[in-house]
């Protein structure tokens, strides 16, 4: 039998595609008669559709679900961004870190609604309100090349766009989005402006929809029931949806399936086939597109192609029937015929042909693999491995269920893939039941990161080139195993032995069994021999003053053996490291924590205090944080083992003491606690029991009220606070605070949330003599320069009088608004309202920001002596 030229792109069993995708057991309906039942009904299907929007959330999953599971339609999303510029339900990750979670909360929902996942190179740089705004961020051109692209290498004769590419959209990205989708669509034909050496071969999709379900509005010209019942999966269409849309966990999207039908609704804006058809008399997607296998058959051309294409459509179509009436294992000659089949369909330049060819061919294997019970695993004992310096054992092991009608040879030498050297191995003999076992030592890898932040962004465009391979079948930095085996079926249902040949990459994995959660698969990835990192990218220190405090470094080791390394401080000027270097021994595969003393004076400005792990002659100068969920897989992000020190004209009130309760993405506190500050990060479990009285300063973290019900039901107790003396700095939330009761006199919240975006915005102080402006700090317009991303977001709209506002702002053509800084007097004490983007400005290194804080966590104390000149005593 020819063997499947796509036969490792696409992966022989659904375990091998699982595993390869999400390091984590397979579940029985990946590898049963659901996943059987899934690939044999595809078979006859030949047509893909692309959905296009801005953001890892903007997906309508119910469509994907139901395109996807219910009509086996090959189907991918793209979203040009990864949702870096967002905020966090679930943790602190923002910037880069969060675009990570949220590219595998993207793979995760795709798992499950069983669609395809594309990324542009647009990096999201925060909330944009129009076109014109975001396409000074991201060059038009580019955007479209990127789109281009991708339609290039998906080939879907159907595109969707889920935004109108108007005002309506609201957010800039989606206008953009909506913009050159439909672009793309007119375009992607075009050799001369989009040449085939740098996008790929020309394809001319053939329709173009708007989605009205939930962000275009309008008319709309094909609805489509969309909550229909999955008998396979016995779940609807909506049930399905709900879970995919739940893997968005960074952003609060647990959903619970809607009951009943659902319907999408659709706009067909631009068609190439069928035009006579008006749009109002459409009943399909894809109306007047024929979805059989015999569109391709103008492109193959001779009668013995077209013949071999009706053989083709025909064993296609008859094999879902077939399956049904007999045992799997009865399934596979009829599959092995189609294989054989599509192995002599003549290779074609027809981009329609190939793509459908590959499409099927990797539905036939996986129909074969689990027809035969395949399961394959390569396993590790642990998660990582030193570059280019250490070598690790892997077990790679290929099963097939127990049917005495199969057998097969044992697994032949495994090769690498990737980052992998080639290893050496020596076959083990198959035992019952097993096709194959192979010991292969991995050696000489490269790091595993993410893909696209291997190179530095380009203003906002990643640098890395936009993928042709959707992201769910790249081996996505995980260390991963190629291996073949030749699989043979006797007796019944064949007169004469069926040899067909099986190719597959997985993913190597450490097996951790956890006494909770049960069987873990951890991907193994490859890492230096030491991992450096001090604990903060940004820290503050008072300016002029003299400072003593403890720096903490964290070594990690990824090598099997005990390392003994040196670490040593490069402190800026005016600081030194006490001591100047530490001898340590580095477990095996352990990690230690390190703390130096820093000493000494810094003028006003920044430096950079920067570690080195020097270790068998080689210097190591940065590290990586895990970044591990239980929904997603892990992933290590990578960065210099340097702290940037800012040294801030700052005065701290004496005896300022600090409360603080973390909210979403929030890293405001160690920022305050680098000025010298005390500050006590609470425990919100026990907030209800805290002594808050010992306070100068409670506050509260963004969205605190939303992100935690313990912060909710204590914000009694956090008023009670206020009215006995103390100062409350609440940041900002969203709707919540104007109807859970959490503020002391009511706000007015707009249904579409008022921001300052540009972070240049001028702002206007109304009222110089506040003490939140001259107290213990006279705050400048310098401490209004160098925001980033965002000066305030969620503002009210109108707020009860007995606030006072402080400041006014607003984006350029928009009316001013007062409700950054609202100060109330509560009691004997004061309650200050910020909507000011903190927990962006304080990681960032912003110095003005950093002042203008204090002033907040000073409000209603009385001022130090010579406060208002704002300048180090």
């Amino acid at each position: 039998m020819t063997r499947s030229p796509v036969g490792v792109a696409a992966a022989l069993a659904l375990a091998t595609c699982a595993c390869s995708s999400a390091p984590r057991p397979v579940t029985a309906q990946e590898r049963g008669a659901v996943a059987m039942g899934e690939a044999v009904e595809g078979l006859p299907v030949t047509t893909r559709v692309l959905l296009i929007a801005a953001h890892p959330d903007d997906e309508d999953s119910r469509l994907l679900a139901w395109l996807a599971r219910g009509r086996h339609v090959e189907t991918a999303y793209l979203s040009l961004t990864r949702g870096d510029g967002g905020q966090n339900l679930i943790g602190n990750e923002l910037g880069d870190a969060l675009g990570v979670v949220r590219t595998e909360e993207l793979l995760a929902a795709r798992r499950v609604d069983g669609a395809h996942q594309y990324f542009g190179r647009e990096y999201d740089f925060g909330f944009s309100k129009s076109a014109a705004e975001t396409f000074t961020h991201w060059p038009h051109d580019s955007v479209l090349g990127d789109v281009v692209t991708v339609v290039r290498a998906f080939r879907p004769h159907v595109i969707i766009a889920v935004f109108t590419g108007t005002p309506a959209d609201g957010h800039g990205h989606h206008q953009v989005s909506g913009i050159v989708a439909r672009e793309a669509y007119d375009a992607a034909g075009d050799t001369v402006r989009f040449p085939v050496s740098a996008y790929g071969a020309a394809w001319t999709p053939s329709k173009f929809y708007r989605d009205r379900s939930y962000f275009g509005g309008g008319d709309s010209t094909l609805a489509i029931e969309v909550g229909g019942y999955d008998a396979l999966r016995g779940e609807t269409y909506s049930a399905i949806a709900a879970e995919s849309r739940s893997q968005h966990k960074s952003q609060g999207f647990g959903q619970n399936p809607r009951l009943g039908p659902a319907t999408a609704y659709l706009a067909r804006e631009a068609t190439r086939v069928d035009a006579t058809t008006p749009r109002s008399g459409e009943r399909s997607l894809f109306d007047g597109i024929d979805t059989t296998w015999r569109r391709l058959a103008p492109a193959i051309g001779a009668p013995a192609g077209r013949a071999l294409l009706d053989t083709i459509g025909a064993l296609a179509s008859a094999i879902p029937s077939a399956w049904r009436a007999a045992d799997p294992v009865a399934s596979v000659p009829a599959l092995a015929a189609l294989d054989a089949a599509l192995g002599r369909l003549t290779d074609t330049a027809d981009a329609d042909v190939a793509r459908t060819r590959a499409i099927a061919r990797g539905r036939v294997q996986r129909a074969l693999g689990v027809a035969i019970g395949t399961e394959e695993s390569a396993t590790a004992d642990h998660d990582v491995v030193a570059v280019r310096l250490d070598s690790i054992r892997v077990t790679e092991t290929l099963r097939a269920a127990q049917d005495p009608r199969l057998s097969a040879t044992a697994l032949p030498v495994a090769w690498s893939d990737g980052p992998l050297s080639a290893p050496s191995a020596a076959a083990s003999a198959a035992s019952t039941g097993t096709l194959g076992a192979t010991t292969v030592v991995v050696r000489d890898t490269a790091v595993s990161q993410p893909w696209w932040l291997e190179r530095p962004r380009v203003g906002d465009l990643f640098g890395m080139p936009v993928s042709r391979i959707a992201e769910d079948q790249r081996p996505a930095g995980d260390l991963t195993v190629r291996g073949e085996a030749t699989a043979a079926l006797q007796g019944a249902p064949v007169a004469r032995p069926l040899t067909w040949a099986i190719e597959s990459r997985i993913a190597v994995v450490e097996r951790v069994a956890d006494p909770v959660r049960g069987e873990i698969d951890r991907p193994l990835q490859g890492v230096p021999a030491v991992s450096i990192l001090l604990d903060q990218t940004v820290a503050y220190v008072p300016a002029g003053r003299a400072i003593d405090r403890a720096v903490t470094i964290v070594l990690q080791s990824g090598r099997g053996v005990e390392q003994h390394v040196t670490v040593s401080l490069d402190a800026p000027r005016g600081l030194a490291s006490e001591p100047a270097s530490l001898d340590v021994t580095l477990p095996a595969y352990g990690a230690r924590r390190l703390s130096f003393r820093l000493r000494g004076t810094m003028a006003a400005g920044a430096g950079a205090l920067s570690a080195v792990a020097r270790a068998d002659g080689e210097a190591f100068r940065r590290g990586y944080v895990l970044i591990d969920y239980p929904h997603i897989r892990p992933q290590r992000l990578y960065r210099d083992a340097v702290t940037q020190i800012h040294a801030v004209d700052v005065r701290i009130p004496p005896g300022l003491t600090v409360a603080y309760i973390r909210g979403v993405g929030d890293n405001v506190a160690p920022a305050l606690a680098s000025l010298g500050i005390p500050v006590t990060v609470l425990d919100t479990a026990s907030l209800a029991r805290t002594d808050l009285s010992h306070y100068s300063a409670v506050v509260v973290g963004p969205r605190a009220y939303a992100a935690s019900p313990a912060v909710a039901a204590a914000s009694g107790r956090l008023l009670d606070y206020a009215r006995a003396g103390g100062t409350l700095v609440v940041q900002y939330g969203q709707t919540e605070m104007a109807d859970g009761g959490f503020m002391p006199y009511p706000i007015t919240l707009p249904r579409s949330s008022e921001r300052v975006t540009d972070e240049n915005a001028p702002v206007t102080v109304l009222d110089p003599r506040s003490p939140i402006l001259t107290v213990p700090n006279r705050i400048t317009d310098a401490d209004w320069t160098g925001w980033v991303q965002e000066r305030a977001t969620y503002m009210p709209h109108a707020y009860d009088p007995r606030y006072t506002p402080i400041v006014s702002m607003h984006d350029p053509g928009e009316p001013p608004n007062t409700a950054a800084i609202l100060v109330a007097p509560v009691g004997r004490g004061t309650y200050v309202y910020t909507t000011l983007a903190f927990f962006r400005q304080l990681p960032a290194g912003n110095v003005g920001a950093a002042r203008l804080f204090v002033n907040l966590l000073s409000a209603g104390h009385p001022a130090p002596s010579g406060a208002s000149a704002g300048t180090a005593p």
